[in-house]
């Protein structure tokens, strides 16, 4: 698609069905916006002050086990709760609440409180994995429960006050928005051509090679067409599997690798624990079947143009489109080169 580096334009996510605005030109212009601090690389490896640490004291006076690997347990200050009152609440046809249950857990890594994913090697991380999918098993198979969304939020300027390497795991009674939109999508596609949405988009990718940053035996990485954080990254697995419950060992090591190598890439992008929200889509858990839907993973990282520069959504992003400067192109290259600066 020749000129597309130069010239305004739009691209369609065909997850979402939204436009995103590209405005590569804007990259030239000088900033004069907000500069972040970043949170220091050093931390011990025992915090007596993180309520995430073995044996440390959380709210309302519960102790952690002396935890040796992963650690599960159900969030002091949940967002969802199980019991949540009536039903539904209305008052007329245009206001109208309804009844959310859900159950919300932290999850974490490693009782290492220096620890991040780029820091941990691939087998440090099979456990992880290992952990994602015992929960997603035993929180789908509750009869209220619909959707099990897995993420984190790394670094303080994602919102995570507690560097201690951890997940959430909040699982609803209804399907959320953005799922629910790659869902609509996913089915739209599947039903038109009966083929995968993703399975065709990721033989496209690979095909042009213009945006995948990797890939191994089991997942591709890359920085999808119509991203909108400026190093967005798109993780997909090659075969086509509804959720991680259908990874096997060989699998689960590959999501590990890739997961390790390009949370290394990102520090090493900029030189610092780089800031991101990540999180994985999967089918819903709703006893349907959904031949559509195929496993991937979003990495939503803030940071612009040096370790302290970040994109906001703001103007015409809440008001019109969301609008990026830098291509995904450029992005994937930039962190292509960094992949083949070191030996991951």
């Amino acid at each position: 698609m020749p000129g597309l580096n130069e010239m305004s334009h739009r691209r369609l996510n065909p997850l979402t069905g939204e436009w995103v605005l590209v405005s590569p030109h804007r990259t030239q212009r000088p900033w004069q916006g907000l500069v972040d601090s970043v949170a220091s690389e050093d931390q011990p490896a025992y915090d007596v002050h993180c309520y995430l640490c073995p044996g440390n004291e959380r709210a309302g006076g519960v102790h952690n086990p002396v935890y040796e690997s992963t650690f599960v347990f159900d969030n002091d200050f949940p967002a969802l709760e199980l019991n949540s009152g009536s039903k539904v609440q209305a008052a007329g046809q245009l206001m109208v609440a309804r009844r959310e249950r859900g159950i919300c857990r932290v999850g974490c890594f490693s009782p290492r409180h220096d620890l991040t994913l780029a820091r941990m090697a691939p087998p440090e991380i099979r456990p992880v994995i290992q952990m994602w999918v015992e929960q997603f098993k035993d929180l789908g198979s509750k009869d209220i429960i619909q959707y099990v969304q897995i993420f984190e939020n790394r670094g303080a300027m994602m919102g995570a006050s507690n560097p201690h390497p951890h997940c959430q795991i909040w699982a609803t009674e209804s399907i959320p928005n953005e799922p629910k939109k790659e869902q609509a999508s996913m089915r739209r596609y599947f039903r038109s051509y009966n083929k995968c949405l993703l399975c065709e988009y990721a033989r496209a990718e690979i095909s042009s090679c213009e945006r995948v940053i990797f890939r191994n035996a089991n997942f591709t990485a890359m920085v999808p067409f119509w991203a909108v954080w400026p190093f967005e990254t798109l993780i997909i697995v090659n075969q086509h599997i509804p959720d991680l419950s259908f990874l096997n060992t060989c699998e689960q090591s590959g999501l590990a690798e890739v997961l390790h190598k390009l949370t290394s890439c990102y520090d090493r992008l900029f030189r610092t624990p780089f800031p991101y929200s990540m999180g994985f889509h999967q089918q819903p858990t709703n006893g349907e079947e959904h031949p559509e839907w195929h496993l991937h993973l979003h990495f939503y990282p803030p940071l612009l143009r040096s370790a302290t520069i970040r994109k906001h959504m703001v103007g015409f992003e809440m008001l019109g489109t969301p609008q990026r400067d830098l291509t995904p192109e450029s992005a994937a290259q930039r962190l292509r080169e960094i992949c083949r600066q070191a030996v991951v």
